[in-house]
């Protein structure tokens, strides 16, 4: 068993294919956003706002698994294109809160069509979304799980 995973082509390694799959997710919600001048991690951020608006950037680093140092310069480019607004919390003047602006609310659904759309024009005909996502969620519990030892 072990000696056949050696053997394998490219081809045939999960990793290649997992790698092949997150290229197109990334390209499919970029032409999806592209009509919003949005980025597939910045969409992510609003998601993840969307879900629990009003939150420390604490809170959308350790959602996403996004590094402070990476979250920042979306979440600066978010509050320039008016997605987002960035508060001083009123408990902790060295933190800081995020909120979506009105924008971000009244584009949401217009978006998720967008989105919609793009997953539509994809032939995934035989394909169990439910059991791909439930399996997917095993997997990144095992690497957080690993990661944590």
């Amino acid at each position: 068993m072990e000696e056949d995973l050696f053997n394998r082509s490219l081809d045939d390694q999960l990793c290649f294919e997992v790698y092949k799959a997150a290229n197109g997710f990334s390209k499919l919600y970029k032409r999806a956003l592209v009509p919003f001048q949005l980025t597939f991690p910045q969409y992510l951020v609003l998601l993840a706002l969307w879900e629990e608006d009003n939150v420390y950037i604490k809170r959308i680093s350790d959602r996403l698994a996004i590094s402070i140092g990476t979250l920042n310069p979306m979440l600066n480019r978010l509050t320039a294109q008016k997605w987002i607004k960035k508060v001083p919390s009123p408990k902790d003047k060295r933190a800081t809160l995020v909120c979506l602006t009105e924008k971000a609310h009244e584009q949401k659904r217009a978006i998720s069509l967008s989105i919609l759309q793009e997953i539509k024009s994809c032939n995934t005909t035989g394909i169990d979304g439910q059991l791909f996502l439930q399996n997917l969620k095993r997997l990144n519990e095992e690497f957080d799980r690993i990661e944590k030892n």
